[in-house]
């Protein structure tokens, strides 16, 4: 079940990436912007990519939330810091030598 929502997670993330790359943009901040005659100027594919962005993105999130979920009850252990510590404890721990 994990593996199948992480291939439905990535997916979702290249399709989010592709989707805001394909938006035009409106800010225009450092004087670079596209012109009134680019590839996706018409108001219905800027609506339809805004529209399309904003479902991927709250799908993004409910996958990204399903994961950690699915993550902690499979692995309930503690943090990784506690687990180092653990480990230290067992490698400063006196050795006693075996008697023959």
């Amino acid at each position: 079940m994990e593996n199948i929502i992480l291939i439905i997670h990535v997916v979702i993330a290249v399709l989010l990436i592709g989707s805001v790359l394909l938006q035009r943009s409106e800010g225009g901040a450092l004087g670079i912007g596209a012109g009134n005659d680019s590839l996706m100027s018409s108001r219905s594919a800027g609506n339809f990519l805004t529209k399309f962005t904003t479902i991927m993105a709250i799908l993004f999130i409910a996958t990204s939330i399903s994961l950690t979920i699915i993550h902690k009850k499979t692995n309930p252990s503690g943090s990784i810091i506690d687990k180092i510590e653990k480990l230290e404890k067992q490698d400063n721990s006196p050795k006693i030598p075996k008697s023959k």
